[in-house]
């Protein structure tokens, strides 16, 4: 009927005379528009009625991009600060994924069975697991998960070889790796420089202190070869164009006979 169209299209902001179809036909042009100043402007109700409509539509969308733009940065913060608080477990997570992916097919199926012949019965629970020594009697070193590393694994990256340093204070470093790299370490650079001997290339390997200084000793013997004497070396040419040595032209040159 007429007054129900009248109360809708005031409702719209839209023009509410005109017979039934005239109203009908502007609810109708409504259909499928964002905001008021989509329509014609001529069926907006005062002067001006589209630009105003068209005003508060944009300040509700702002308000609204507004509201949305505050929600994406609360869920922002939330999720920044929950990252922080499980930094460290993704942190350990992302470590555990390398080695696990850094290990060949033999590596991890000899420490699935390692771990399978080492499973205590089922019967005993968690907290009598976690209480109980583990059982490592050649002292091999533990894995990441605690767990001794299997003995042959141990042995193929020789960690079953003791190599003493002298120089280190007679310390033991077991496996050639932690050998090899305890040269660069600050307890044999300390041992080096109380020797007095720099801790170069030429002295790798070098762990007996005796073994050191003569080398150190050799190597100044070489220097002293190769460096310039000026005593024995340096020559000196007469008027003549003769070449002589340091000391002859000094001579010479006293004598009066140059």
């Amino acid at each position: 009927g007429l007054e129900p169209l009248k109360a809708e299209l005031t409702k719209l902001g839209l023009k509410c005379g005109g017979s039934l179809e005239q109203r009908a036909k502007r609810l109708f042009e409504t259909k499928g528009k964002l905001g008021l100043y989509e329509v014609d402007p001529s069926i907006v109700q005062g002067v001006g009625g589209a630009n105003k409509a068209k005003n508060a539509d944009i300040e509700k969308l702002k308000a609204s991009k507004k509201a949305l733009l505050k929600d994406i940065g609360l869920v922002e913060f939330e999720v920044s600060e929950l990252a922080a608080v499980l930094k460290d477990a993704v942190k350990a997570t992302q470590d555990q994924l390398q080695k696990k992916q850094s290990r060949t097919h033999e590596e991890l199926q000899a420490e699935v069975e390692n771990e399978v012949g080492d499973d205590e019965p089922e019967s005993e629970s968690d907290e009598e697991e976690e209480e109980k020594p583990i059982y490592n009697p050649k002292k091999v070193p533990l894995d990441w998960t605690g767990k001794p590393i299997p003995y042959w694994l141990y042995k193929l990256h020789g960690l079953n070889v003791e190599y003493s340093c002298e120089i280190c204070g007679n310390v033991s470093y077991w496996g050639p790796r932690a050998f090899e790299r305890h040269f660069q370490e600050w307890r044999h650079a300390h041992g080096m420089r109380c020797l007095k001997v720099p801790n170069t290339r030429a002295f790798h390997n070098i762990t007996k202190i005796q073994d050191a200084l003569d080398l150190f000793e050799r190597l100044k013997q070489d220097q002293r070869k190769t460096d310039f004497d000026r005593e024995a070396e340096e020559e000196y040419e007469d008027g003549a164009g003769n070449v002589l040595s340091k000391k002859t032209y000094q001579d010479l040159l006293r004598q009066g006979l140059l």
